[in-house]
């Protein structure tokens, strides 16, 4: 079975078919030409674009449009990590998930995840370390889930909203991964933020 296409940015050496560099601007990219609201709700909003694509042709994205989250690794000096349980109704199940929420639109989401620790485990800390953000579902959602690891924690009282019930679990950071590589932690930040805070704690961070 042959090897697929591979182009490249125009900056090969040596390179024998010369004409897979020459690529036009519009290459692996799609121009809006028309868009539609179809739902305008409390947290999100759906669109219903037309879009142009490299070989001229049109097609139809439907796009959800989302304000962004925050998630936080609280980590104990004893390497202990702080995860909460609730239920989640499109799944209808419990899931273990670290603290976050829902960024409001143009805030810092270093000030949201500060928010969400102290409103779910009713703890604030001395240092924040930033851990990169992720897309959950690019094909489809604009929302952007931004990461951070906090240590130097301090425990007051929880402050969740009306609507807001759910369970906080402390558990060792190994525990947790452990759990995540037998996917008993199916969500996608959480999973993805312990694992990046475990190889920080491994030294093997940038």
């Amino acid at each position: 079975m042959a090897e697929p296409r591979i182009n490249c940015d125009g900056q090969c050496v040596n390179c024998e078919d010369a004409s897979h560099c020459l690529l036009s601007d519009f290459h692996l990219k799609e121009v809006q030409t028309a868009s539609e609201t179809v739902y305008d709700g409390k947290i999100l909003r759906v669109t219903k674009d037309t879009v142009k694509l490299e070989n001229g042709s049109e097609a139809i994205r439907e796009v959800i449009h989302h304000p962004g989250g925050a998630c936080i690794v609280p980590l104990t000096d004893a390497g202990e990590v702080y995860l909460v349980k609730q239920f989640r109704y499109p799944h209808g199940k419990e899931t273990l998930e670290l603290p976050a929420g829902k960024l409001e639109y143009g805030e810092d989401p270093l000030e949201c995840a500060k928010r969400e620790l102290t409103e779910e485990i009713g703890a604030t800390a001395k240092n924040f370390y930033p851990l990169g953000h992720l897309f959950p579902t690019p094909a489809y959602d604009k929302e952007i889930i931004y990461m951070y690891l906090a240590q130097g924690l301090t425990f007051s009282e929880q402050h969740l909203d009306e609507d807001e019930f759910l369970d906080v679990v402390k558990m060792p950071l190994q525990r947790a991964v452990q759990m995540v590589m037998a996917n008993e932690i199916p969500d996608a930040k959480t999973q993805i933020a312990l694992l990046k805070t475990m190889m920080m704690v491994m030294g093997c961070g940038d």
